[in-house]
């Protein structure tokens, strides 16, 4: 779409044709563009996916996190900022802000989930911020047991941060295999309940006869949740207590992500008492919206948390979003859904 737009325009210049190209966008986006000529980093004006720009001699480096810089051996130089435009040519390196400001609705997820932990996301460092969700969650939803253990990797920083708050002995009661993707995302729940069992191994002699506290970063479907709870009461568990550092995802993400639909979403339909018994777990506890907020010093101003609190900072209509996604999927995303 934005190339069309590109190539229809009458603009005399490459980037006056894509500053007219993405004046008619409203929407989320992170783009790199080359021609011979030049290299343009751009993000839109709501800055709801992350881009960084650094150095590595000469050359001036864009990514989506800033850890892609630490394995070429680059330099961290800052966030390219939201509606901001940098064209990197023979004559060096100029920003443009060709786009009205808005207020800032970066993606919270970013830092729930989706990047690594030694990346700085949104001009803050992501473990420190998964470590403190723990943290606020063991507040929250405290519980008398002898271990906590995370679900490998992204609940880790969270799981860590419970066990200090908490005062319970942190362990790696499950390993994880480094060979499978994200389950959530996979097409079919056949797929994803086999991957689930190839992703993740308890270790038996750490959770036998013990009260265990499972940390994780969020929980969509349910599925990997489950089970996981099935896995640790066959390696003896007593009890567990699942814990979320994120609030319930009660509505689907239309800006760039492969989120399910709400019908697919567990939280949209059933409460946490609910869940935690299809889960057949002793106790579940979600970190509350508002102590998501407080450790992200404002979250509910400059990030966008729709898929917690369905406040779309882009107006959606959400049925009708669902209803193209399949039409352009065709049948197999209309058999997947219904499965």
């Amino acid at each position: 779409m934005i190339l069309h737009l590109v190539a229809t325009s009458r603009q005399t210049t490459f980037v006056n044709r894509l500053v007219e190209a993405l004046s008619q966008i409203h929407g989320a986006y992170s783009l790199l563009l080359l021609t011979e000529e030049v290299l343009v980093a751009v993000r839109d004006p709501l800055g709801i996916r992350p881009l960084v720009m650094g150095k590595r001699g000469d050359a001036t480096i864009f990514a989506s996190e800033s850890c892609a810089l630490d394995l070429l051996g680059g330099e961290y130089i800052r966030e390219v900022e939201p509606g901001e435009m940098v064209i990197v040519d023979r004559n060096g390196v100029t920003s443009l802000s060709p786009f009205p400001p808005k207020v800032r609705k970066a993606c919270v997820f970013e830092h729930v989930y989706f990047s690594k932990p030694n990346s700085v996301t949104f001009g803050e460092g992501v473990y420190g911020k998964r470590f403190d969700m723990g943290q606020a969650l063991a507040k929250e939803h405290p519980v008398e047991a002898d271990c906590v253990i995370p679900v490998p990797d992204s609940g880790t920083a969270a799981a860590l941060g419970y066990a200090q708050a908490s005062g319970i002995g942190f362990q790696q009661g499950l390993i994880r295999s480094h060979y499978v993707g994200r389950t959530f995302i996979e097409p079919s729940q056949r797929i994803r309940d086999f991957g689930v069992k190839l992703k993740l191994s308890p270790v038996r002699s750490l959770i036998e006869g013990k009260r265990v506290v499972v940390v994780d970063d969020s929980l969509v479907r349910g599925t990997t949740s489950k089970k996981i709870v099935r896995m640790l009461r066959h390696a003896g568990a007593k009890e567990i207590h699942m814990r979320i550092c994120s609030p319930p995802i009660i509505a689907s993400c239309f800006y760039g992500v492969d989120t399910p639909t709400r019908e697919e979403l567990i939280a949209h339909s059933n409460t946490a008492d609910e869940i935690c018994r299809h889960m057949k777990a002793d106790s579940l506890g979600y970190l509350s919206l508002a102590g998501m907020h407080e450790v992200m010093s404002g979250a509910q101003e400059s990030y966008c948390d729709a898929c917690f609190s369905a406040r779309y900072p882009i107006p959606i209509d959400q049925a009708q979003m669902e209803h193209q996604l399949e039409l352009f999927l065709g049948d197999d995303s209309t058999a997947t859904a219904a499965t």
